[in-house]
C-alpha cells in the first residue's frame, strides 16, 4: 500500500483519470451558482448537475474533479465518530453518456490496487452490490475479486425522487480485527452495521433508469444516455493509505490538532479526542466557506458558519482554551491546503480577521448569557422554553449550551416550547425577508417616504440632519438599539453596481452608532443600517457622518481597476467581451465576462501588463452626468442587466482608455491605484470567466507572498538564483526517481539475503514446516518480501515473522493450503501471538497481521505457536 499524502492522493486521482481520457474540471465554489435547491455544494456531482440533466453541454463526456463539499445534516456526529466531517473533499470521475459499468469497475480496481497508484492489497477490499445486479458482480469477478468479497445489499440503489437513478456499488476497506472488538466479522458489512472496521472509500452509481412516481422499480425504463457518477472520500482514502486510527490523524487534519494542543491544557489523547476533532473539522469548513465569499450571519449559510464557530469554541473550553483562538489556525489550514488551493494565499489575513471578530462577539455573548441564565435558575429553579428562547434570540446564547448547563444543575427545560418559539421566529424572519427583498410592495412606510436625500461622493466628514427613522421598514420617531436612518445628505455609498457599501460611524454629543450597511430605499434615498453604541437617535437630530476612510480609498482603487481591466480584456481578447457581473470591495476586485476558453498564462500576463501601463501613465479619471442618448452616442459601455434612467453618470479614463456608465466611487488619476496584480482566473458558468485581482497594498502583499514562496523554493532546492530553480527541480526529481528505484532494488536484495539466511531455520513440528522468527527492525513490507521468498521453499509451512524492536513489533502469520485445510487459521494465530506481545491482530485464514509492543515476551512466542499446532 502506497503511503501518500492528501495532496499526492488528489494528484494521483486526477492524473489517473486524465490518462483515461477525462477532462479535469476545477472544483466549484462551496456556494452554489444559480441553484436554489442547495445550501452548499455537498457532493462531487452537485456542481455538475447542469451536465447530467442536459441543460448544458459538458466540455467532455468524461470529467474528473476534486470537489470541496460541506454537509451539516449530522453535525452532532462530527468529532464523535472517526469519519463524519462538515467539510470534506470528494474525488470524482463522471461519464455523461459515454463509458459505463465495465470501464468504471476496471479503472476503480486499477487505481485502488495497482502499485503505480494506491497499491491497496485486494484481499482487504470488499464490494457491495444490488442483489440481482449480475453485471456488477461479474465485472468485479473479472478483476480478480473473490466471490466472498462481494456482498449483496438491498439498499444499493440510488434514487432521489423522479429522474435518473440506478444500482450502485460501494468499495470498502477492511481495517482488520483491531477495529472489530466483538469479532463480528463480515456480518458488520453484510448486515449494514455501523462499524470502524469496514470503511466505505468509494461509491459508484450506474445511472441507467428513469424513475417515475407510481411506477415499480422493476418497470423503470432505461435512459437513452446512461451516466456514471462516482465519489471517493479523500479523507477516508488518506486514513487508509496513511494507516492512521481515524481520519483526524492524517496530514489533512493532524497539523491543526498539533497547533491546538500547544494552546490547550489537556493533551490529545483518549478522553480528550472529541474537542480536538471538532475544532479541526470546523475550522476547515469555516475557512473554506469564508474563502469562497460567505460570511457569518443569522440565517442560511452564514448561520451555519456561526453555529460551527460557536460549537468549536464551546468544545475548546473543555480542553482549557478560553480565549479567541480559531483565527490563529487559518494559517495552518492554508499550509495544509495551499498546494491544491492556491487561492488561500493572500486571503488568510481576511479570513483570520473575520473569524477573530466573530469569536470576540461570541465570548461577549457567553458572558452575558451565562449571567442571565444563572440568574433565572436562582430565581425560578426552572427554565421554560420561552426563557431558553429569549437567551437564544436576544443574547445569542446557544440552546444546546443552555441544556448543558441545566443538565449539570439537574434542571429540566421545556424543549417542545423552545422549538415552537423557534418556528415562530423563523416565520417572522421569512416574512421580514420578503418585506426587505420586496420593499416596494411590502414596506408601505418606506414606499411613502419621498423626502429628498443627496449623496455626496467626497470622502470627507460632514454634518447631516436625520429626516427619517425606521425599524424593519416601519417608520419610528426614535431609535435606541438598531434600525435604519435616512439623512438629508450623506457621504455613505449604498451597495450597488457590484460595489460594497461604505461602513463607518455617525455621532453627536448625545449618541454614537456604527453604520454596518447602506442600501437604497424604494425612492433611492440611502438607507443606513445602524447599531447604537450609546444614546438614541431622533428625527431632526444633527449628526456627524464619518465613513471608514481606508475602506473607501481602497475600494475606489479596485473599482477604477475593473474599468481598466475591461479595456485590457477588449485589447487582448477582442471587443466582443462584455461584463457579466462584478464585485468590488477594499480587499480585491472580481470581474466576470463572457468568454468560452480558459485564458492562457501569456494572455493573463499581457492583460496585467496593459492595466499596469494605464496606471503608470497617470491618466485622469473624470465623471459627468449626461442624457442617456448622448452617453450612448459617445460609446459609453453599460452593464447588460442594469436599468438606467434618462440621465446616467459616465466615468471616463482619458486617452479613450475607458468610458462606462457607472455610479460607483473612483480615483481621480490612475496613478493612485499603484499596481494591479491578477490573483486568479476561472470559469463560473458556461461561457463566463472570472478574474480576481488586487491593487495597491493588496497587490503588493500578493507579490510579497509570491516572493517569499520563491525564496523558500530556492532555499529548498539549493539554487544559487531564481533562474536556476527550474533546472534544480528537474535534477532533483530525476535524482529522486533514481533513489526510489535504488531503494526498491536494495530492499529486495536485503529481503532475498534475509530469506537465504533463515530458510534453513524451519523445524518440523506436528507434520508442519514451522518457522518462528524475530527479524529485527523489519517493517511489514519487508516481512512480506521475506515471506514471498520463504513460501516457495516449503509445501506445509506455518510461518510466523515478527519485525521491529522494543515497543513496536509488527507480526505476520502465513499458512500453507495444507495447514488451512487442516483447520488452522492465520487470523487466530496472529491474534494469540500479538496478545502475548501486548498487542492485537487479525486477518484471513491465509495471511494475517498484528502489532505487539512488549519485546520482553518474544521468547514465549515459539511455545505458544506450537501449542496452537497441537
Amino acid at each position: 500500500m502506497n503511503r501518500l499524502t492528501g495532496n499526492e492522493i488528489r494528484k494521483t486521482w486526477l492524473k489517473f483519470f486524465e490518462s483515461k481520457g477525462h477532462v479535469i474540471e476545477k472544483g466549484a465554489s462551496l456556494i452554489p451558482h444559480n441553484d436554489p435547491t442547495l445550501l452548499w455544494i455537498n457532493s462531487g456531482v452537485a456542481a455538475l448537475k447542469k451536465y447530467f440533466d442536459g441543460s448544458e453541454v459538458p466540455p467532455s463526456r468524461r470529467i474528473t474533479n476534486v470537489q470541496k463539499s460541506i454537509r451539516t445534516n449530522d453535525i452532532e456526529n462530527v468529532g464523535f465518530t472517526a469519519r463524519h466531517h462538515t467539510f470534506f473533499e470528494m474525488l470524482g470521475n463522471f461519464s455523461i453518456g459515454d463509458y459505463f459499468r465495465k470501464e468504471v469497475i476496471e479503472w476503480a480496481f486499477e487505481i485502488l490496487t495497482s502499485p503505480k497508484y494506491f497499491g491497496i492489497d485486494k484481499s482487504l477490499l470488499y464490494m457491495t452490490y444490488l442483489p440481482g445486479d449480475k453485471d456488477t458482480f461479474d465485472n468485479w469477478i473479472k478483476q480478480g475479486v473473490e466471490p466472498d468479497h462481494l456482498i449483496p445489499l438491498e439498499g444499493n440503489f440510488w434514487q432521489i425522487g423522479e429522474g435518473p437513478c440506478g444500482p450502485n456499488t460501494e468499495v470498502f476497506f477492511d481495517r482488520g480485527e483491531k477495529y472489530d472488538p466483538d469479532h463480528i466479522g463480515i456480518d458488520l458489512l453484510a448486515k449494514d452495521m455501523e462499524n470502524d472496521r469496514y470503511i466505505e472509500i468509494w461509491g459508484i452509481v450506474f445511472s441507467q433508469y428513469n424513475a417515475v412516481e407510481g411506477v415499480k422499480r422493476e418497470d423503470y425504463k432505461e435512459l437513452p444516455s446512461k451516466n456514471i457518477d462516482t465519489g471517493a472520500g479523500l479523507e477516508r482514502i488518506a486514513c487508509v493509505l496513511q494507516e492512521t486510527p481515524t481520519n483526524f490523524e492524517t496530514d489533512l487534519f493532524f497539523p491543526i490538532i498539533k497547533e491546538v494542543e500547544k494552546m490547550a491544557t489537556l493533551p490529545y489523547k483518549e478522553g480528550n479526542y472529541m474537542p480536538y476533532r471538532v475544532i479541526a473539522d470546523h475550522v476547515r469548513a469555516i475557512s473554506f466557506a469564508l474563502l469562497d465569499g460567505e460570511n457569518f450571519s443569522n440565517e442560511g449559510r452564514g448561520y451555519v458558519l456561526r453555529r460551527l464557530l460557536r460549537r468549536a469554541m464551546r468544545y475548546a473550553k473543555k480542553i482549557g482554551i478560553e480565549k479567541p483562538f480559531l483565527f490563529t489556525l487559518v494559517d495552518t489550514v492554508k499550509d495544509i491546503m495551499k498546494d491544491f488551493y492556491p487561492e488561500f494565499n493572500g486571503n488568510t489575513k481576511r479570513i483570520s480577521n473575520l473569524i477573530k471578530i466573530e469569536e470576540e462577539k461570541f465570548i461577549k455573548t457567553l458572558s452575558s448569557g451565562e449571567e442571565l441564565l444563572n440568574s433565572l435558575i436562582e430565581k425560578n429553579k426552572t427554565i421554560t422554553g420561552k426563557d431558553a428562547f429569549k437567551l437564544y434570540d436576544t443574547y445569542g446564547f446557544p440552546f444546546d449550551l443552555t441544556k448543558e448547563i441545566c443538565l449539570e444543575k439537574g434542571i429540566k427545560i421545556d424543549e417542545e416550547e423552545f422549538n415552537a418559539q423557534m418556528e415562530e421566529q423563523k416565520e417572522r424572519a421569512r416574512s421580514a425577508r420578503k418585506e426587505f427583498q420586496s420593499m416596494k410592495k411590502q414596506s408601505k412606510d418606506l414606499l411613502d417616504f419621498t423626502n429628498p436625500s443627496t449623496f455626496l461622493y467626497e470622502n470627507k466628514v460632514i454634518n447631516a440632519k436625520v429626516i427619517g427613522l425606521f425599524k424593519d421598514g416601519v417608520k419610528v420617531e426614535s431609535l435606541s438599539d438598531e434600525g435604519e436612518v435616512i439623512f438629508d445628505k450623506t457621504t455613505f455609498y449604498a451597495e450597488s453596481g457590484g460595489q460594497v457599501a461604505d461602513t463607518g460611524r455617525i455621532y453627536n454629543d448625545y449618541c454614537e452608532a456604527i453604520v454596518n450597511d447602506v442600501m437604497k430605499a424604494p425612492n433611492k434615498q440611502h438607507l443606513h443600517f445602524v447599531k447604537l453604541e450609546k444614546g438614541e437617535i431622533n428625527v431632526g437630530d444633527e449628526l456627524t457622518l464619518e465613513i471608514t476612510s481606508t475602506q473607501r480609498e481602497l475600494t475606489k482603487r479596485n473599482h477604477t481597476a475593473t474599468h481598466l481591466l475591461q479595456s485590457a480584456l477588449d485589447i487582448v481578447l477582442g471587443d466582443q467581451i462584455a461584463q457579466q457581473g462584478s464585485y468590488v470591495c477594499k480587499d480585491y476586485l472580481r470581474f466576470d465576462f463572457n468568454h468560452n476558453e480558459k485564458l492562457s498564462e501569456e494572455e493573463l500576463q499581457r492583460i496585467e501588463d496593459i492595466v499596469n501601463g494605464f496606471i503608470s501613465r497617470g491618466l485622469k479619471v473624470t465623471t459627468e452626468v449626461l442624457p442617456i442618448e448622448e452617453a450612448n452616442k459617445l460609446g459609453a459601455k453599460s452593464f447588460f442587466s442594469d436599468k438606467y434612467g434618462k440621465e446616467v453618470r459616465v466615468v471616463s479614463v482619458e486617452g479613450n482608455v475607458s468610458m462606462e456608465f457607472c455610479g460607483g466611487t473612483h480615483v481621480s488619476n490612475t496613478n493612485e491605484i499603484g499596481v494591479f496584480k491578477i490573483e486568479s482566473e476561472e470559469s463560473v458558468a458556461s461561457g463566463v470567466r472570472r478574474i480576481q485581482a488586487r491593487t495597491s497594498l493588496g497587490a503588493i502583499e500578493l507579490i510579497k507572498e509570491k516572493e517569499e514562496l520563491l525564496k523558500e523554493v530556492r532555499k529548498e532546492t539549493q539554487a544559487s538564483s531564481n533562474s536556476e530553480i527550474l533546472s534544480r527541480l528537474v535534477a532533483l526529481n530525476k535524482k529522486l526517481e533514481e533513489q526510489k528505484l535504488a531503494i526498491e532494488q536494495l530492499t529486495q536484495k536485503m529481503a532475498n539475503s534475509l530469506t537465504s539466511s533463515i530458510e534453513n531455520e524451519f523445524v518440523v513440528y506436528n507434520g508442519y514446516d514451522l518457522l518462528v522468527k524475530h527479524v529485527k527492525d523489519a517493517k511489514r513490507d519487508d516481512m512480506l518480501k521475506i515471506l514471498d521468498g520463504l513460501k516457495t521453499k516449503k509445501d506445509k509451512y506455518v510461518i510466523v515473522l515478527i519485525g521491529g524492536n522494543a515497543n513496536s513489533l509488527p507480526v505476520l502469520v502465513s499458512l500453507s493450503k495444507v495447514a488451512r485445510d487442516n483447520g488452522l487459521k492465520a487470523g487466530v494465530i496472529v491474534k494469540e501471538v500479538a496478545q502475548i506481545l501486548g498487542g492485537s491482530g487479525g486477518g484471513n485464514p491465509e495471511i494475517a497481521f498484528g502489532q505487539g509492543k512488549d519485546a520482553s515476551k518474544l521468547s514465549d512466542v515459539n511455545a505458544k505457536v506450537k501449542e496452537l499446532l497441537d
